[in-house]
């Protein structure tokens, strides 16, 4: 079992570093190699996503990642900013397929800023498109071009998808509902976005494959709303990259902590990337305060799905949920009468139960 390791940037390394703590004190064997993605990339190499990263994820079964970016590098030229070796590595290794769980633990639920009887319960996924939509699509760019008479600055993306693109994700949303409640809820903007029309018709298309699973449809505007009036009320919520992007993060929200919550990227194959959902801290790096829960679940998530060790990603994902009830908690979940913990400390108590 070959993981590439991605510590990455601002408080990433700390993070990972305790999610490689948890793998190691498994009863399983891993070859373990770091390298460089991001923003360190960028200062060594000048480049978010070096020739010698690309050899060592292709080769992996999987890579760990724990983030990228920070406003060092937001005056570099565009191809030099460390999201772009993120994109860059999802690109190539195909990784289509985004699965972002929100899941409130009891413990937490004071930790929302919803009320807890809107949010107690809470368990969605939320599976988005990562290799196409307006972040790939071609024509890109900023110009000087003549509009209204002037001469002047022109930026345009195009959003564009593939039928077989909308397919694919689609089929991986309806699999993952067969194993939860059978909901599945497709976000679109069709009313005025003719490439969503198109993922509305696939949507269609797929749902009569699946037959036990209920297909509902809504707009985007619709759904923000929707998730912060009456969450519950999805299951699997399946959309394209951009809408993806933004509502993924929305519902992170809602318990409680960006902190708390893993994510999977994979492939047709299930080779994945494993991230926390979070950004990269900048504020906090170097402190030891960051909350490294989200990343070591995205361990148990690359033991799930890349791996096949479910009992192993249940036995993670139980210790985790001891550890709450323990009452640990890092400065982002810290309520009265906790047990504030860094995020060494947090490892350690994971560690502990396991």
């Amino acid at each position: 079992m070959k993981i590439c390791v991605l510590p990455g940037d601002g408080i990433g390394p700390e993070i990972t570093a305790e999610a490689v703590r948890v793998l190691n004190a498994l009863d399983l064997k891993f070859e373990m190699e770091e390298a460089l993605l991001g923003g360190c990339a960028v200062d060594a190499t000048g480049n978010p996503y070096p020739e010698a990263t690309q050899k060592l994820a292709q080769a992996a079964d999987a890579v760990l990642l724990g983030a990228v970016g920070g406003p060092k590098w937001d005056s570099y030229p565009r191809e030099q900013r460390p999201e772009r070796g993120l994109l860059g590595i999802r690109k190539q290794l195909g990784l289509f397929a985004n699965l972002r769980p929100a899941i409130l633990y009891p413990e937490l639920a004071n930790a929302s800023t919803l009320k807890p009887e809107v949010v107690a319960g809470l368990d969605i996924l939320i599976v988005r498109e990562l290799t196409g939509d307006i972040y790939f699509g071609q024509p890109r760019g900023i110009e000087m071009r003549d509009v209204d008479g002037k001469h002047q600055r022109f930026g345009f993306n195009t959003m564009h998808y593939t039928e077989s693109e909308i397919r694919r994700i689609l089929r991986v949303a309806f699999d993952a509902a067969k194993k939860r409640n059978k909901r599945v809820c497709s976000v679109d903007k069709m009313n005025v976005l003719e490439c969503t029309q198109l993922w509305r018709d696939v949507a269609i298309e797929v749902g009569a494959e699946y037959p036990d699973v209920e297909l509902s449809h809504m707009l985007v505007d619709n759904a923000a709303m929707q998730l912060v009036k009456n969450p519950k009320q999805f299951d699997v919520m399946v959309t394209g990259n951009m809408f993806g992007d933004i509502l993924s993060d929305e519902a992170s929200m809602l318990t409680g902590s960006i902190g708390m919550l893993p994510s999977a990227s994979l492939d047709e194959n299930n080779k994945g990337l494993y991230e926390p959902s979070h950004g990269s801290a900048p504020d906090i790096a170097g402190k030891g305060v960051a909350n490294p829960l989200a990343t070591i679940l995205s361990a148990a998530m690359m033991l799930r799905y890349t791996f096949n060790q479910e009992a192993v990603a249940q036995r993670i994902e139980g210790a985790v949920k001891k550890v709450l009830a323990q009452g640990f908690r890092t400065g982002d979940i810290y309520e009265s009468g906790m047990k504030r913990v860094g995020t060494r400390e947090m490892g350690d108590a994971v560690l502990a139960v396991l």
